[in-house]
């Protein structure tokens, strides 16, 4: 028997063509996956995310130049996934304050070590010297061991680069050859091969680096803002968006994500009316300006959280970052589902996540499923709705009316689910209802 199709809402289709009907829209929650606000790892409940933090030091996981324990990545990943959440993390050697990051076996090899007093570190963590050529083998091996092991892993929600550095983020200020003489810095040669390696080792999982430089701007890595809303903005030559202006990178956020960090000092009192911050910049023109799907403000998360108002504020905040994705429009036609997608946030979603189609009874049962070979990825922000189009066949179901549903899964299995910023949208189950067909 075939099925004849009729939107239940708007004008009928007509002859030449489906009949497009606008969706309403409604603000999407600000734990949709993948951007807003996250905590270190941990279970909190008081403010919505979808992702956590976390650091680990390289020597909990490689104990030999081809030897790897992954028990400790595995504890972390695996809690966070029970909660639901995504992780993006770090690997480090020299965090200061923190025990040493660097393999054991590194040491015991006699690989030279610098003691330092900054950061309040006073001498517990120490600076490798990346010259040498185990260290150097040792971090490509470890590189290519991680993107084997966790390339695609949907427990993942980004990585960044780490390893190198104070905290693994890219500098051993002051010991940089102008402010102190001597300069623990690897050689460009040596920051070119790890970047080499990540770019080989990583073909799902998206990459951050902490800075914008000759060396990472022409390869498949976005960014991380760590000293986010304080040292943004343009035009000082240290701040991310000019180092992103001088690298000529500032459109890169179109197909490479920028996440980063709320500067520690500013995580509570940005949030204050009046801002309360001695030091800080504009958080809307940070944002506007790097395009930021996700930053670390723990704040939100500790102790009680943030109430009243200033919750509220930091609730925009958060939704204010990364995508937010609309149905304006759907059309059903006899063999035909039509969507048209729009992107109201800042930044586009970032990963090839499939949509799917189905059809829900009167009893709110799912009785047929879709796969569309969708993918909302890429859809840009400002630029006209992405229309997207699918087949769908409706033989076999007993006549009556079926609402007619769409999602976009999370990998993750008990993961948060994509969605949209409509009225039809289940903020539960993921699903939206874009229209009604009736078969007969």
């Amino acid at each position: 028997m075939l099925a004849a199709l009729t939107l239940t809402a708007g004008t009928p289709a007509v002859a030449g063509g489906p009949q497009w009907t606008p969706l309403s829209y409604a603000a999407a929650p600000a734990d949709n996956p993948l951007k807003g606000f996250l905590p270190f790892a941990g279970s909190y409940q008081t403010f919505p995310h979808s992702m956590e933090w976390f650091y680990l030091p390289l020597r909990d996981v490689m104990t030999g130049p081809q030897q790897f324990r992954w028990a400790a990545m595995e504890s972390q990943l695996d809690a966070i996934a029970s909660r639901g959440h995504q992780a993006v993390f770090r690997f480090y050697l020299d965090y200061p304050g923190k025990p040493t990051g660097i393999p054991q076996y590194l040491l015991d090899q006699g690989l030279l070590t610098r003691p330092y007093p900054d950061f309040g570190n006073n001498g517990v963590s120490v600076a490798p010297d990346y010259s040498d050529s185990r260290l150097v083998s040792a971090l490509e091996n470890f590189i290519t061991a991680l993107g084997r092991r966790y390339d695609g892993d949907p427990r993942i929600g980004f990585l960044t680069l780490g390893l190198i550095g104070f905290w693994g983020e890219w500098h051993t200020w002051p010991y940089d050859g102008w402010t102190q003489p001597e300069n623990w810095m690897p050689s460009t040669d040596i920051l070119t091969a790890i970047l080499n390696r990540y770019q080989t080792a990583f073909a799902k999982t998206r990459l951050l680096a902490r800075y914008p430089s000759p060396e990472n701007k022409n390869l498949s890595v976005g960014y991380h803002d760590d000293s986010f809303a304080f040292e943004t903005l343009p035009p000082t030559s240290w701040h991310f968006v000019q180092r992103l202006i001088d690298e000529g990178v500032t459109e890169k956020w179109r197909e490479q994500p920028i996440g980063g960090e709320l500067r520690p000092e500013i995580q509570s009192c940005l949030w204050d009316e009046p801002i309360s911050c001695p030091q800080y910049e504009d958080y809307p023109q940070s944002v506007a300006q790097t395009h930021a799907s996700w930053l670390i403000n723990h704040a939100a998360f500790a102790g009680a959280g943030f109430t009243g108002d200033k919750y509220q504020r930091a609730l925009n905040a958060a939704k204010a970052l990364g995508y937010e994705l609309t149905v304006t429009e759907a059309a059903l036609s006899r063999e035909r589902v039509s969507v048209r997608v729009a992107n109201l946030g800042t930044a586009p979603f970032y990963y090839d996540w499939r949509a799917e189609l189905a059809a829900v009874d009167s009893r709110g049962r799912i009785v047929r499923r879709w796969h569309t070979g969708w993918s909302v990825a890429g859809i840009q922000p400002g630029q006209d709705p992405a229309q997207l189009s699918a087949r769908i066949d409706t033989h076999g179901l007993r006549a009556g009316r079926y609402d007619i549903v769409m999602r976009v899964a999370n990998p993750l299995p008990n993961g948060i689910p994509l969605r949209f910023a409509n009225n039809g949208q289940n903020i539960h189950s993921g699903w939206l209802t874009i229209g009604a067909v009736t078969t007969r």
